[in-house]
Order: structure tokens, then C-alpha cells, then sequence
């Protein structure tokens, strides 16, 4: 008898996530990947955040050139955008991000559509997760896909907050 419960009590616990540090939105312990598919010039211009964990998210994101190299512009609702974060390619669609006042954050793109419509970016540590789309609405088979490739890479959807 012992040993059923035992058992259940593992199980049970199989599906809650596991955040290490009390941070973060994913499993840490799950592996993360970066897709192959990434192209940094299909990749640049705006888009739209449509998903996010943090209700602080911006609304929209670009890759832009900038003087000092690849950046990614942040802006919010009111289409006010912040300092550039420069961004210094790590691998493939992979980032290492850095704003003017040495502020540091990774930045990994998980899953690109064909088209380069949809996209999900996030990192291993998991402070952040983002829904993409060049447009604010339509789309929803990709944004399925997109949740799935959240859930996959160890993010806990339930604390995803989908935007309209």
C-alpha cells in the first residue's frame, strides 16, 4: 500500500513546474533549443507580441540595425519605445542582450513559421517567454503551434497571458 501511494505522489508531481530560482516562467531543468530555421534578415522589422508571461511585457519588438551593430527595440502600448538592447549573436538565433546602462538578458528565438509570421522567443532561464506575429490579430493555427513550442521548451502555459 505504501508503495501505490508512494507512486502517485511521484507521478502527481511530474506535472508541476519546476522553477529553480522563483523567477522564472519554464522548467528550467527541460531542455531549450533555438531553432535551425532562424534568419537574422527575415527576422528584422516589427512584431506584434501577441502571448507573454509578465503582464509588464512590451507590445512590440523589432530587430533593427543600429550604429552599434543588431538591436532589438522594445515599445509599449503607446508606441513609445525604449533604449536599444544591443544584440551580440551567440549562435544561431541566439542573443546576448545588453542596454546602454549594462543591463544584461539572453534572448533565444524557440520556433519560427515558414513565413516568418509567427515566432516564439524566450531563454533557458525562463524571465521571459513572447508570442510574435507581424500582425495583431489572425493567425491561429500558428499561434497554437507557437503555445505548443512554449510548452514543449518547459514553460508553464498557465501563467501565459494571450493578447487580443
Amino acid at each position: 500500500m505504501k508503495l501505490i501511494w508512494l507512486a502517485l505522489l511521484m507521478v502527481a508531481g511530474c506535472g508541476a513546474p519546476v522553477v529553480t530560482d522563483g523567477q522564472g516562467y519554464r522548467d528550467t531543468t527541460a531542455l531549450i533549443g533555438a531553432t535551425s530555421r532562424f534568419d537574422a534578415e527575415r527576422f528584422k522589422g516589427p512584431w506584434m507580441i501577441r502571448g507573454a508571461f509578465a503582464l509588464d511585457a512590451p507590445a512590440r519588438v523589432a530587430l533593427v540595425d543600429s550604429t552599434g551593430g543588431p538591436a532589438f527595440q522594445l515599445c509599449n502600448h503607446a508606441g513609445e519605445c525604449e533604449v536599444l538592447w544591443l544584440a551580440t549573436a551567440k549562435g544561431q538565433g541566439r542573443y546576448a542582450l545588453t542596454r546602454p546602462n549594462g543591463a544584461t538578458r539572453d534572448l533565444w528565438v524557440l520556433w519560427v513559421d515558414e513565413g516568418f509570421r509567427t515566432a516564439v522567443v524566450g531563454n533557458p532561464a525562463g524571465e521571459f517567454g513572447w508570442i510574435l506575429d507581424r500582425n495583431p490579430t489572425g493567425g491561429n493555427d500558428r499561434i497554437k503551434a507557437a503555445q505548443e513550442i512554449l510548452d514543449f521548451n518547459g514553460y508553464d502555459l498557465g501563467q501565459l497571458r494571450m493578447r487580443k
